[in-house]
């Protein structure tokens, strides 16, 4: 965490996300608005009774963008969690036991990653038709932990080589134990990575697949009122900021996880620390010792 509070990425990535949280808890205090009334004049330019807008049908657009906020957080924290709850656990009891295990949990590994996962997400949410945030966030556990398992098993077989898992398995530690508390602490870095990685695929899945129409057209969230303004042709009647204000949002969050996810890349890997490193050179350059 000291070197997390430390690396300048990952300060201007958590107070992206911390700032986007907040305002989806503090919703109901910022606006006054129902996300799903008519509260004025359809595609109402921002004003000061609407500070952006109004959809097509009169709705709010600030009202529904903080509301949501609420989903589109839910569904990708949900499904990023998920994801690397499966991902992580399957991973390391494959690297860790080896055998048929490891060859059984690597056969459904290697099916699901062969299986393109957007055509087979859409296929999915069009079987099942209207699907809510949360069928969403599960269709995306189930179906993208995959990769993160893979990752953790190559780095669980590298871990499990060390003497303090061996010192473990000599003094009889049970085998669930030492997966738990000798190897798990030990592949955190690659865990936070893919759970940070999941998050921001989850969000722009959901995202996509809800402006494709293949969501509950009922629920508020980023993707739908994509989908919404996409019905209402709002580009092509001037109404910019139905459109560009999720946009923006889901971009905004992006930018904060990406580089989130970056700071906990450079931490876990030394050979990406480079910053102190071109300082340093720097300082040389400038001082005439670092000429030749």
């Amino acid at each position: 965490m000291k070197a997390l509070l430390r690396n300048r990425k990952a300060l201007v990535g958590l107070v992206i996300i911390a700032f986007i949280v907040l305002v989806a808890i503090a919703a109901p205090l910022l606006t006054q608005y129902d996300p799903a009334a008519r509260t004025g004049r359809p595609h109402q330019p921002p004003s000061l009774d609407h500070i952006l807008g109004t959809t097509r049908i009169g709705q709010d657009v600030f009202a529904r963008l903080i509301y949501g906020a609420r989903t589109s957080l839910a569904v990708g924290f949900g499904a990023g969690l998920l994801i690397t709850l499966v991902g992580t656990a399957l991973g390391i009891i494959s690297g860790y036991r080896g055998g048929k295990t490891d060859e059984i949990i690597s056969f459904f590994t290697n099916m699901v990653l062969v299986v393109p996962n957007l055509p087979l997400l859409l296929v999915l949410a069009a079987f099942i038709g209207q699907a809510s945030p949360l069928v969403i966030a599960l269709i995306l556990g189930a179906t993208s932990w995959a990769w993160g398992a893979r990752v953790t098993r190559a780095e669980t077989l590298s871990v499990k080589q060390k003497d303090f898992v061996k010192s473990a398995e000599m003094m009889g530690e049970p085998q669930w134990r030492i997966m738990t508390f000798e190897i798990f602490p030990n592949v955190i870095s690659i865990v936070g990575i893919n759970f940070i990685g999941s998050v921001i695929f989850a969000i722009i899945t959901e995202a996509t697949l809800e402006f494709l129409g293949l969501g509950d057209p009922r629920a508020i969230s980023w993707g739908t009122m994509l989908y919404n303004a996409q019905k209402a042709s709002a580009l092509s009647v001037g109404a910019w900021w139905d459109i560009l204000t999720p946009c923006v949002a889901l971009a905004f969050l992006g930018i904060g996880m990406s580089l989130l996810n970056f700071a906990v890349d450079e931490i876990a890997n030394p050979r990406l620390r480079t910053g102190n490193h071109l300082k340093r050179w720097s300082l040389l350059v400038r001082t005439g010792e670092g000429r030749l």
